[in-house]
């Protein structure tokens, strides 16, 4: 299947294969808001210390972005249709294990699985996207829809969160179950056969994806320990530096392997290379702010699930509702300023959440930081995924999906380890427990939180920043100055990019 689809005049077979992989981000997002509300209540009933529920998250997003690349090439390989219907059947599997579980290291081994299983579903659900509709005013709209049930899957998610918690957390977890199944249905009737692209090369770089998973998770786990174990300690220096082997022993096997994971030269790009750094920092600022506030509202302030889901919830609907409408601002302002002003926004919320009074009503003290927040997301994450992708030919763009999903994950993971990591040094680190523990952690985690947002404005402004809207080679860069997009070779693309101007 090429990107062949160049009007946004699309008949019903087009909008069933759009809106059925797309439901498929949208149960991705319903996911990660529902257990998001869920952690106190987990926390309580199966008694896991702060860092231990933190992998509860993050054992879900290392595991998906750890391997989204081996998923992404297994897409360009297998066929993405194959990859998204087994994919797709394992993480309802895995859902269902994990609303059944009794104990916390079983409930987090089955997040490891399901996010095992988004990590194929998601690029092969990304590129039959970017492949099926062709780059510029189709794909970008067909983008923003793709965008819209995540942001719909968030906002349900919270609702549903806020619901079932008060039942029982359990139920969580089981909800998504028939969703994907419907999913899997409609994914077995609507989407086409394709053919596997053997001829860009066969083959899987498991030693890559192996040395790859294992960095992060080495990581994370080094800086979530660190605070208890010491920063200085033997124990701490030894994780770090297995972790440092580990990643240069996968930058070397991607240089070397005749199928890799990453083809290095696709970040020569600097819109790509932008897109992908800048998202890693802005979701991981976001993540990290989440996992304590959900913590803070519930734990200290005393607020019920159901409170707390409906606190996140205009951040979600204005994402939800604003989404559809940023193809024309795109198209006048283009990526990079876009992203910067998502980054402005951000940041300005995380500022507001630690200068104001923490007793002031929610009208006052908390809503302006959601409307910021999803003000943010809309007008920064279809940019993203437009700015990652564009000029990338087709049998890459499994690899192009993947390289964005994984920077989404991977920063994701590493933020919250770092946030956390301050929050347990200056709660429990010091011998607090409870609520105590958080209300001492919660100002530094902010500071740190804050930090991540301000990196991030570095980076997208230096897309916006860069002299004639050049590329490193001196090029026109087609995302960040208006060019025609490159099909991967220093060629324009036949399809005028309109919105990426």
């Amino acid at each position: 299947m090429s990107s062949s689809t160049t009007s946004t005049s699309w008949d019903a077979r087009l909008w069933g294969v759009l809106l059925t992989v797309s439901l498929v981000v949208g149960l991705d997002a319903l996911d990660v808001s529902m257990v998001a509300v869920a952690l106190p209540s987990i926390q309580d009933d199966l008694g896991l210390s702060t860092s231990a529920l933190q992998w509860v998250v993050s054992g879900y997003i290392l595991s998906y972005g750890g391997l989204l690349l081996l998923g992404g090439r297994t897409a360009d390989l297998l066929g993405r249709r194959r990859v998204f219907l087994w994919a797709v059947g394992i993480f309802a599997v895995a859902s269902l294990l994990g609303g059944l579980v009794d104990d916390g290291a079983l409930l987090i081994a089955s997040r490891l699985i399901k996010g095992a299983a988004a990590a194929f579903t998601a690029p092969a659900a990304l590129s039959l996207i970017t492949t099926t509709f062709a780059e510029g005013p189709a794909r970008n709209r067909a983008l923003g829809i793709f965008a819209v049930f995540g942001a719909s899957g968030y906002s349900a998610g919270l609702v549903f969160s806020g619901l079932l918690t008060g039942v029982g957390w359990r139920w969580t977890f089981f909800l998504p179950v028939p969703i994907a199944l419907i999913a899997l249905v409609a994914a077995q009737r609507l989407l086409p056969r394709d053919v596997p692209s053997a001829r860009h090369g066969g083959g899987y770089d498991f030693p890559g994806a192996v040395t790859g998973v294992a960095a992060m998770l080495t990581l994370v786990y080094t800086v979530v320990e660190a605070p208890e174990t010491g920063w200085s300690a033997p124990r701490t220096l030894l994780q770090f530096l297995a972790a440092a082997v580990l990643l240069t022993a996968f930058l070397l096997i991607e240089a070397r392997s005749r199928h890799p994971l990453i083809r290095l030269g696709i970040l020569r790009s600097g819109p790509l290379a932008r897109a992908n750094l800048g998202v890693a920092v802005f979701f991981g600022g976001y993540l990290g702010f989440q996992f304590v506030l959900m913590l803070y509202l519930q734990s200290v302030l005393g607020w019920s699930p159901l409170e707390t889901a409906l606190g996140f919830l205009p951040a979600a609907l204005i994402v939800a509702f604003g989404s559809p409408r940023m193809e024309p601002l795109i198209n006048r302002f283009g990526t990079a300023r876009t992203i910067a002003g998502g980054v402005v926004a951000h940041l300005l919320a995380y500022v507001l959440f630690l200068v104001l009074d923490r007793d002031l009503p929610y009208a006052a003290g908390t809503l302006p930081s959601m409307i910021l927040l999803g003000i943010g997301f809309m007008l920064a994450f279809a940019s993203f995924n437009i700015q990652a992708t564009a000029g990338v030919p087709d049998h890459e763009q499994g690899l192009a999906g993947g390289l964005l999903n994984t920077s989404v994950q991977v920063g994701g993971a590493l933020g919250l380890a770092v946030v956390t990591a301050v929050l347990t040094a200056n709660g429990e680190g010091r011998g607090r427990e409870g609520a105590d523990a958080l209300l001492a952690g919660f100002g530094p985690a902010l500071y740190t939180v804050t930090g991540f947002a301000a990196l991030g404005l570095v980076i997208a402004l230096s897309g916006t920043l860069r002299r004639g809207g050049k590329s490193p080679a001196g090029r026109p860069d087609p995302v960040a100055a208006g060019a025609g997009a490159g099909d991967g070779a220093g060629h324009p693309a036949e399809a005028e990019l309109t919105t990426v101007r």
